[in-house]
């Protein structure tokens, strides 16, 4: 397990391709989950874990690792399972998500495969609300299923989407009347909180749940509102996203002469392993870690304001 993610460097190949490398990993039953490579930080055998009074019941511990205390979260448990068992033959998955590193404790870590994200899906439509996924792939003919971490966390840990009163400027939400964003995220919380935090702007918002959809709507707007980027200015898309993942939809915008002067702010979780090449790369305009929500609402303003 220790040389699984020796070559992570080598794959930043892939971004941009419309294909990432699924880390597979179990839960203590048959079901095989899947996180991005590029969100993993390390693999470990898991170490002794110590005990928190008043710990939020998904977290199973602390681990102490290379000088920096992680806390541990029983993916099962966080997941509606139960919790996982023989915890020192189990793993810990370390990975960084908005801006912040935690532990995934897991049952067994299996391999990383190469995957098309044409090939991604959205969960099934009878999945729910309360459904853990973001997607779902077929790999040797068995059902891969991808969680929603954004919302395991946010329900350890609910994030603020207030902004600060000092960063709405008035002059500028007042001018947005009768404009319009586009938010692109896989993840219903994930676009909840942009939602919310983007609000006092006064803007019209327009949801979609990938890349694909992202595009088609785009196209259809495109056609009630000449030129687009007068009415609609700013897309804010995520990055990893089913059948297209966002720098994917930054190449197809940039390609299309009726979408190509929309203001891109690729906005995700990939914190710490992202290519900041890959901006300048596919043509997107900013880059923002998730989640700030004073960072965002300011990029947007100066984003809207340019195009006044």
């Amino acid at each position: 397990m220790a040389g699984i993610l020796d070559s992570v460097n080598q794959r930043t190949q892939l971004v941009g391709q419309n294909r990432l490398e699924l880390l597979l990993f179990k839960l203590g039953t048959r079901q095989r989950y899947g996180i991005n490579v590029f969100k993993v930080k390390e693999v470990l055998q898991c170490p002794t874990l110590t005990a928190m009074p008043k710990r939020h019941p998904f977290i199973r511990g602390i681990a102490h690792i290379r000088g920096n205390t992680i806390s541990v979260i029983d993916m099962s448990l966080a997941t509606g399972g139960r919790a996982i068992q023989d915890i020192e033959n189990c793993f810990i998955v370390i990975a960084e998500y908005n801006r912040s590193t935690q532990g995934f404790l897991v049952s067994s870590v299996e391999r990383i495969v190469n995957v098309n994200w044409e090939s991604i899906q959205p969960p099934p439509s009878g999945s729910g609300r309360a459904s853990y996924l973001t997607a779902v792939t077929e790999i040797e003919k068995e059902l891969v299923e991808i969680l929603d971490v954004e919302k395991i966390l946010d329900e350890i840990n609910p994030v603020s989407t207030e902004v600060s009163e000092d960063v709405i400027d008035e002059n500028v939400a007042q001018a947005n009347t009768g404009r319009a964003i586009m938010i692109a995220d896989d993840s219903s919380v994930a676009r909840n909180q942009i939602k919310r935090a983007l609000s006092p702007l006064g803007m019209e918002i327009h949801l979609a749940r990938d890349g694909k959809e992202a595009l088609e709507q785009l196209r259809e707007l495109a056609k009630q509102h000449s030129p687009l980027h007068d009415w609609m200015p700013v897309l804010i898309s995520d990055i990893e996203m089913p059948e297209m993942d966002g720098y994917t939809l930054t190449a197809e915008l940039r390609n299309d002469p009726d979408l190509n002067k929309l203001h891109i702010i690729l906005h995700t979780s990939l914190s710490g392993v992202f290519n900041e090449a890959m901006v300048s790369k596919v043509g997107a305009n900013n880059f923002i870690p998730k989640f700030n929500p004073d960072e965002l609402a300011e990029a947007v303003q100066q984003a809207v304001e340019a195009a006044l």
